[in-house]
């Protein structure tokens, strides 16, 4: 079981090419379910059933697994036995039909636009460092760009006049988005001061000495920019949660929404439409017949 395994992993890492980030997720929860095959005494994997399967579900959720590790954890397992099944060990995937248990569901936390201006309006010194992280954070909050996006962005995929940039998100599908004015124009600051250190060619965004910017150098700066700024905690996510609920809020266009931040489900998008609530409440008040208050007399 153990081979079979670690050849899955190693499909995954070299031709599926996922992120070592996916494949680490993906190694723990698939030798946590080969240690409860173990316990359970299944010596091969089509040996193992939905009723074993959902035992170790269930006891995980009793030690206080959240629901969405949970579902990590299935869809793990329905990706390892669909390989199992291209390579003809197996004929069933126990995990199919089987649901998590259904938990709170976190919603996301996100800057209201007077925090969002506040962030990016304050001032910008004229060197390497700040014209960067303000072409971070414009680029972030403009485009709605996850975090893995935005460092793996290259030069050549930005187009400043037309004022696009192509991404790949998950799973490497390609889309484009628009770069707002003042992220256009914070792009144009750092490029002169990129081109002194880096190529023509290669990373947008760069440390001193011309090497691609990781996700947790981003991350700190991000955090910095927050800590200076707002007095707060700011993450790269929460820029890309406000740029989603700013958009819906003046918008109301779901679709659209969700294609901008490249969700394949439509369901992940309306997670924001609960930022838009009290806009909608008051849209309510004061346009429908039954809401409106009396005068005051």
């Amino acid at each position: 079981m153990q081979s079979e395994l670690d050849a899955y992993l190693d499909h995954l890492r070299c031709e599926r090419q996922v992120s070592a980030h996916t494949l680490d997720g993906y190694r723990r929860d698939l030798e946590r379910l080969l240690e409860h095959c173990r316990v359970q005494g299944v010596t091969r994997w089509d040996a193992l059933n939905q009723a074993q399967l959902r035992l170790l579900v269930a006891g995980l959720h009793g030690k206080g697994q959240s629901s969405r590790s949970l579902a990590r954890l299935l869809s793990a397992v329905r990706g390892f036995y669909r390989y199992l099944a291209d390579q003809g060990l197996c004929r069933h995937d126990p995990a199919a039909g089987l649901c998590p248990p259904r938990g709170e569901r976190r919603l996301p936390r996100a800057l209201d636009a007077d925090r969002a201006m506040q962030l990016l309006e304050g001032g910008v010194e004229d060197d390497f460092i700040a014209r960067r992280d303000q072409a971070i954070l414009e680029l972030f909050y403009s485009s709605g760009l996850r975090l893995s996006e935005l460092v793996g962005l290259d030069l050549e995929r930005l187009d400043l006049a037309e004022g696009l940039v192509e991404v790949r998100g998950k799973g490497g599908k390609a889309r484009v988005l628009p770069v707002g004015r003042q992220a256009r124009e914070a792009l144009t600051a750092w490029l002169p001061l990129r081109a002194l250190v880096a190529p023509a060619q290669g990373p947008l965004f760069v440390s001193r000495q011309g090497r691609r910017l990781g996700a947790r150098a981003v991350q700190l700066r991000v955090r910095a920019a927050g800590a200076r700024e707002l007095g707060a905690k700011l993450h790269p996510h929460m820029l890309r949660h406000s740029f989603a609920s700013h958009l819906l809020e003046s918008s109301q266009d779901l679709r659209a929404v969700q294609e901008l931040l490249g969700h394949a489900d439509i369901g992940t998008t309306q997670i924001y439409t609960h930022l838009d609530f009290q806009h909608l409440a008051k849209v309510y008040d004061q346009a429908h017949p039954r809401a409106r208050r009396k005068p005051d007399r």
